[in-house]
């Protein structure tokens, strides 16, 4: 029997179940809304969805299955179906945001493009279609030395984006790179923050504050985040003014986490695009009067946007997969976090770790940023993942 209208209220379908669709689940739950959810069989958020159908994120019949028990559509990652969304889309379903959004995000390129179409401000890019064209693409941009190659498409976490240096072997570093690259020019010496965006139905906009983004050098993925971000007012002002224009060309409901460098002297470049919630929003569960996740789903139900006001200055760490453990885990002085005020944990039900993985975050909160940069510092040092051992 098809679930749809429990409560009045309609039944929403998540393209993906991993932590993003599992902390959506998590906020919907308080307003009582059903949620159901399409990936593998030990995807996070199959316990925690009403309706949970095992399939490809690739598979249009899986899609269309999820759609025909579902009100309204969205997805908590870029590597999917995206035709069948569109076909869906095509016959009247609802699908938050537009798989037209959808489809300019998963290839850098046009990503890139896009930016450029709108004036929008972005590093330098060439695009090339084999390797061998990238020492022409390095003369175009007037590079001498380091430089970003990013693959197109499938790139996620990290994975699909190199920073180089025309002074090394670069050929053999992305000798098994396939298909179309962008080229783009490394902004040294910047600063990366994100700005979150939510557009609802009728088109009205806000923004989250800014976040800094620090990164892992080696993984390529975010090891902290700071909220607001420590850059000039006026720079703070012209990254939302940047988000809300571009969300503005996206034409599309949705929740938009707009990534940014920010140069020694100011410039803002906009770097890429997620459709979705995002790393950089995780914070806003316990810093802000209104998650990410609550916006997102403030705008799949057609209702008020809520206040992105930031209640007390937050960071948020990620918890990682180290190197040297696989398998089972356990998070080692735990309790120590525990007893710390302003200090919550968030672990994804991943059962097991491997290097580089996401296992969850540790969001601080604290009544300075100064105070914050402590006591951030202080939570990185006590947690550890550590090997679990059960005896059989």
């Amino acid at each position: 029997m098809t679930e749809v209208l429990y409560n009045n209220q309609p039944t929403i379908g998540i393209v993906g179940g991993g932590q993003l669709g599992c902390m959506f689940i998590q906020e919907a739950a308080r307003y009582d809304i059903i949620i159901n959810t399409l990936d593998a069989a030990d995807a996070p958020a199959k316990n925690a969805a009403r309706n949970h159908i095992i399939g490809s994120l690739q598979s249009t019949e899986a899609i269309y299955k999820l759609a025909e028990i579902s009100d309204v559509l969205t997805f908590e990652i870029e590597n999917i179906n995206v035709a069948a969304l569109m076909e869906l889309e095509k016959a009247g379903k609802k699908i938050i945001p537009s798989p037209q959004v959808l489809q300019l995000i998963q290839d850098k390129s046009i990503q890139k493009n896009f930016y450029q179409k709108h004036q929008l401000p972005t590093a330098n890019f060439v695009i090339v279609d084999d390797i061998q064209d990238i020492d022409s693409a390095l003369d175009q941009l007037h590079v001498s030395d380091k430089f970003v190659i990013k693959t197109a498409t499938g790139g996620y976490d990290g994975k699909g984006v190199f920073v180089l240096s025309r002074k090394s072997d670069y050929i053999s570093a992305v000798s098994m790179l396939k298909g179309k690259l962008v080229i783009e020019e490394f902004i040294d010496n910047a600063i990366e923050i994100a700005v979150i965006t939510a557009c609802d139905q009728q088109g009205n906009i806000k923004c989250f504050p800014a976040v800094e983004m620090v990164f892992d050098p080696k993984l390529n993925l975010v090891d902290t985040l700071i909220c607001p971000a420590r850059v000039h007012e006026s720079v703070l002002k012209n990254a939302e003014q940047l988000a809300v224009e571009l969300t503005q060309h996206f034409n599309s409901p949705g929740l938009f986490a707009v990534e940014m460098f920010v140069s020694p002297d100011g410039n803002i470049y906009i770097n890429e695009t997620a459709p979705r919630p995002h790393n950089s929003g995780h914070h806003t569960i316990e810093g802000c009067y209104t998650s990410q996740y609550e916006q997102l789903l403030r705008v799949l139900m057609g209702w008020p946007l809520g206040s992105t006001e930031v209640i007390k200055p937050s960071s948020m760490i990620n918890i990682i997969g180290p190197d040297n453990v696989i398998g089972n885990y356990y998070l080692k002085n735990h309790t120590q976090l525990l007893e710390a005020e302003g200090v919550y944990i968030h672990l994804y039900g991943k059962h097991e770790t491997r290097p580089g993985r996401k296992l969850g975050h540790i969001t601080i909160l604290a009544d300075t940023i100064d105070e914050l940069i402590i006591k951030t510092e202080k939570v990185k040092r006590i947690y550890t993942v550590a090997a679990a051992f059960y005896e059989k």
